[in-house]
């Protein structure tokens, strides 16, 4: 059963089989990526519904109305997210209206609103995370051995989420929102949180000082990172693309089935879900689910290369990561303050002039974004990082 399930499920995504075995990728596009994220999604906004129920009245008025935005007057701070506040309910929130679902991270994480004060509406957000232990692009950048990762990688952190909002996506907020990364406010907040931590999986005290922030594009090749500068510093820089390889694909439902079959077979992986048990446990179970069904592997094969990006917070900080010796020369970065002001000079300024279309977006469009199965259209919603 679990086996015809598994198959059936491809089919209905739209995967064929090719002529050397592996499954084929039904398209390339942004619309075929959402396709194949649609069920995901929908099981995060119909596990949601009472949580969007009970707070999107109460919320509602912090997004903004396009036709209440100066553009010239718009100034971006960020607000550190805290567990259990308005604050982390309103992150979720928005965040369930990106049309690839989000991640909620593991190990070390810091989660910020990025604020309007302009017109006090959120603006956008973005999210911190541990980054997964092996990705070859990066490493291979790097110049790492495996030992070299193993005790380096705390300088490292993952932008899981990264986009604005609309309406400030259709005024390109999100170069804006990925530019605040690379800034001295996030460096002093990492320093603060995690400057002298205990590796989870290692166990060992480490003294950490926040090198390089990954993030990686959702949808194939982006458009927001890419040549992404202001007066001439670059602030993300693109490494290459993932192998295509990945388990997003495989449904919650589909999932639980697995874990269910594995933990009627004793397997240890069914319940071994705590971090800390290695890296991407949720990959390994599946794999260990697909080796007992007798299914191929192949089918953790997506076919979608995102492309990689990597900000360095220090000029020196690939020769640090790479040699684990040296003072991080951060005299170059600024603060969200000054990032904001040239943002908006540079990018959204420009485009209002362009286009007025944003003037048109109303914050009651969000019931819109936080049905099941809506296509949202690429000027409103931006990348967000895939887990």
């Amino acid at each position: 059963m679990l086996k015809r399930a598994i198959r059936e499920h491809f089919t209905k995504l739209g995967f064929t089989k090719g002529a050397d075995g592996l499954l084929q990728l039904p398209g390339s596009d942004k619309d075929d990526v959402r396709r194949l994220h649609a069920g995901q999604r929908d099981e995060r906004i119909a596990s949601s519904k009472p949580f969007i129920e009970r707070n999107l009245g109460r919320l509602l008025n912090h997004f903004a109305d396009g036709a209440d935005i100066e553009p010239e007057k718009i100034s971006l701070r960020l607000i550190r997210v805290k567990s259990d506040t308005w604050q982390s309910n309103l992150f979720r929130l928005a965040s369930l209206t990106w049309s690839v679902p989000v991640s909620s991270g593991f190990g070390r994480r810091m989660r910020y609103l990025v604020w309007d004060d302009g017109h006090d509406r959120l603006a956008g957000l973005i999210a911190l995370g541990d980054p997964v232990f092996n990705l070859r692009v990066r490493d291979n950048l790097i110049g790492w051995s495996v030992g070299d990762r193993e005790d380096r990688l705390v300088g490292i952190m993952d932008a899981y989420v990264l986009g604005a909002i609309p309406p400030y996506s259709m005024l390109l907020g999100g170069k804006a929102v990925a530019c605040l990364v690379r800034s001295r406010d996030i460096l002093n907040d990492f320093g603060e949180s995690y400057g002298s931590s205990v590796g989870i999986i290692s166990g060992k005290a480490k003294s950490a000082s926040l090198l390089a922030v990954t993030t990686s594009s959702s949808m194939g090749r982006s458009s927001v990172y890419n040549r992404l500068k202001l007066s001439g510093e670059s602030y993300f820089m693109p490494i290459g693309y993932t192998q295509g390889w990945g388990h997003f694909h495989i449904t919650e439902q589909l999932f639980s089935h697995m874990r269910t079959f594995l933990r009627l077979r004793d397997h240890h992986y069914a319940d071994q879900h705590e971090y800390g048990g290695g890296p991407n446990w949720r990959l390994r179970t599946i794999k260990a689910a697909l080796v007992e069904l007798g299914v191929s592997e192949s089918v953790l094969r997506h076919g979608i290369r995102r492309e990689v990006f990597i900000a360095q917070m220090a000029t020196n900080s690939f020769e640090i990561l790479r040699n684990g010796k040296g003072v991080p020369n951060t005299a170059a970065l600024s603060t969200v303050e000054e990032i904001s002001r040239k943002a908006v000079d540079r990018w959204m300024i420009p485009r209002a002039l362009r286009s007025t279309d944003f003037r048109q977006w109303r914050r009651s469009n969000l019931q819109e974004l936080l049905a099941p199965r809506t296509e949202t259209n690429d000027g409103y919603i931006e990348a967000a990082r895939f887990s």
